[in-house]
């Protein structure tokens, strides 16, 4: 049996951008996701702390050290620029795979989208 643990978490952000007419992802800080064990392509969840949205989508790699924290496509139609979001990534293990497992939690300046 495998069950789904946090693997990744990048607490609070704003967000930059919101790009209607982009493929939809979201773009992420090069920076950011190096910190917090997250690679270019894998499923995250968004959670904005400002609406309540709740959704997941896939990273694209942004510019290391821009800040940047961009939803593209359909998904800029749940944020704002501005709004404070989480950023969460889970993987799959073995029940004893997880009572060993620590995830990685950054608390990136919420301001500046630095660490």
């Amino acid at each position: 049996m495998l069950i789904e643990m946090m693997k990744s978490k990048i607490h609070r952000v704003s967000v930059t951008e919101a790009n209607l007419n982009y493929v939809g992802s979201i773009t992420i800080d090069r920076e950011l996701l190096k910190a917090a064990n997250i690679f270019e392509g894998e499923r995250v969840y968004i959670v904005n702390n400002n609406n309540g949205e709740r959704f997941d989508t896939y990273v694209i790699a942004g510019e290391e050290g821009s800040g940047v924290v961009c939803l593209n496509g359909a998904a800029a139609r749940k944020v704002q620029p501005g709004d404070i979001i989480i950023i969460i990534a889970y993987a799959q293990m073995t029940p004893e795979e997880a009572k060993e497992f620590k995830p990685t939690v950054i608390f990136p300046d919420s301001a500046t989208n630095r660490i």
